[in-house]
């Protein structure tokens, strides 16, 4: 498609052949593989001091020329203010959905991912030949990456549609192409969610791809700031079109974020951001301004890990069960019987249905009394039948941004507990956590058995 022809010709040319990939450039060296946020990496190096900016624009915030008119002139201001900045565009507006519906209709949904990747990059792909060339237009010079050239930064898995980035390669690759480009004083345009597998087939990232994309830039390029500019003035308490009094969080860290990433389309995709650094502030802004100082919600920190599984607590629980007839129905009960665990020991976890409701809480020191309480109010309700208590349980907990893209995981997990005789008094799941109870005396064997079904050291 000529249409799509970038300065560099389309090359299907394997990333392991011996092809020169950029003319004059030296070898890159080895790149150490690094865990995304934990460990202490050193800034790679700068021509001069200027400040590196990775700004991503999404598809609402460049949805006709007035807007995209409007992110360029946003990005000229920086770069003619001295500041180094690496951009990463989505596809205009709503072309990606286009493009499925197309592609669903005219072939009749059979056709292979790796040609619908090919079809659906080509929304990025125009996108940052349009916003490169608006930028020419502000007198600020411009280069597009094209995953069909062969200095094309991001290389992923092939895993067709939801690919992952090999880090490694990014990294060496960015240095190598992006980071001379920068310092020659050329803004590097690049298609977010799109990615180029080792055999040189055009991938894409799937959802969160282009923040994904934004992220691993900043670390390889280890930038002083991530902008996200979208169509929303930050990160909100609530989804202002459905709440209307919602307001922007100035500030919230990068863990609490994931918990929220099911919430809204205003939240960044926990796939994303398992790549921020935790040494590289992002930050979340409306493009309606059409400055990149504008106001937004600043995200800081990184995510803890990949995959995390550990005890809760080093104290045993206890399961507390109310049984009765639509008892869940009157929130009161819940509510009074909260307030009393409370006030003695730590409430872990809550479930309930339409006829019980079990508390897990921290095993109390004397237990008694409270039992005896929580007795008497579950009793103040008429259709309350009885309270059953389990003690000497284990709360196991198996927490992480990579959860969520691991299906059938609580069926694994259960079935290879029920072969090692290991009973489960209670699963509790919320966005990027699994609660499990068993037996106190068994926990380390639970422990073990969970990471290595998870690959956890």
């Amino acid at each position: 498609m000529r249409a799509f022809t970038s300065s560099n010709k389309f090359s299907k040319t394997p990333l392991n052949s011996k092809t020169n990939h950029s003319k004059g450039t030296k070898p890159s060296k080895t790149i150490r593989q690094e865990t995304f946020s934990s460990q202490k990496s050193s800034r790679p190096n700068r021509k001069n001091s200027s400040k590196i900016i990775v700004a991503k624009f999404g598809g609402s915030s460049l949805a006709d020329s007035e807007r995209i008119i409007k992110a360029a002139k946003s990005v000229a201001k920086k770069a003619k203010n001295g500041h180094k900045v690496a951009v990463v565009v989505s596809a205009i507006g709503k072309t990606t959905d286009t493009l499925l519906e197309i592609l669903h209709n005219s072939s009749g949904k059979s056709f292979e991912k790796h040609d619908s990747d090919d079809i659906l990059s080509m929304g990025e792909r125009t996108s940052a030949r349009i916003f490169a060339t608006t930028l020419k237009s502000e007198g600020v010079k411009a280069r597009c990456f094209d995953p069909h050239d062969n200095d094309w930064p991001i290389i992923t898995d092939d895993k067709f549609s939801n690919a992952n980035p090999i880090i490694q390669e990014c990294e060496a690759r960015i240095k190598k192409y992006v980071l001379p480009t920068l310092n020659k004083g050329i803004v590097p345009v690049i298609g977010g969610f799109i990615g180029k597998t080792k055999t040189g087939k055009t991938s894409t990232i799937g959802r969160g791809g282009s923040d994904t994309t934004a992220f691993i830039l900043a670390k390889a390029l280890q930038a002083d700031k991530v902008i996200l500019v979208t169509d929303s003035n930050g990160i909100m308490t609530a989804d202002p079109k459905i709440v209307p009094e919602a307001k922007r969080l100035d500030q919230v860290d990068c863990d609490v974020l994931v918990e929220l990433a099911d919430s809204g389309k205003k939240f960044i995709h926990r796939k994303a951001l398992k790549y921020k650094d935790a040494k590289i502030d992002a930050k979340v802004i409306n493009f309606s301004k059409g400055d990149l100082d504008s106001k937004g919600t600043r995200i800081t920190g990184g995510p803890s890990s990949e995959l995390e599984v550990d005890l809760g607590s080093s104290k045993p629980a206890t399961a507390l069960t109310i049984i009765g007839k639509q008892l869940a129905k009157n929130p009161t009960v819940t509510t009074d019987l909260a307030k009393k665990i409370s006030s003695r020991t730590d409430l872990m976890g809550l479930s309930a249905n339409s006829d019980s409701i079990i508390f897990y809480i921290s095993d109390p020191k004397n237990p008694k009394p409270l039992y005896k309480d929580l007795h008497k109010i579950s009793f103040k309700y008429p259709k309350a039948i009885s309270m059953t208590i389990r003690q000497d349980l284990a709360y196991i907990r198996i927490k992480g941004v990579g959860l969520e893209d691991t299906p059938g995981i609580i069926g694994k997990i259960t079935e290879l507990l029920r072969k090692n005789s290991i009973n489960i008094f209670g699963i509790l799941t919320i966005t990027s956590s699994i609660l499990i109870f068993v037996d106190y005396d068994k926990r380390e064997k639970v422990i073990s058995i969970i990471r290595k079904i998870l690959g956890v050291k």
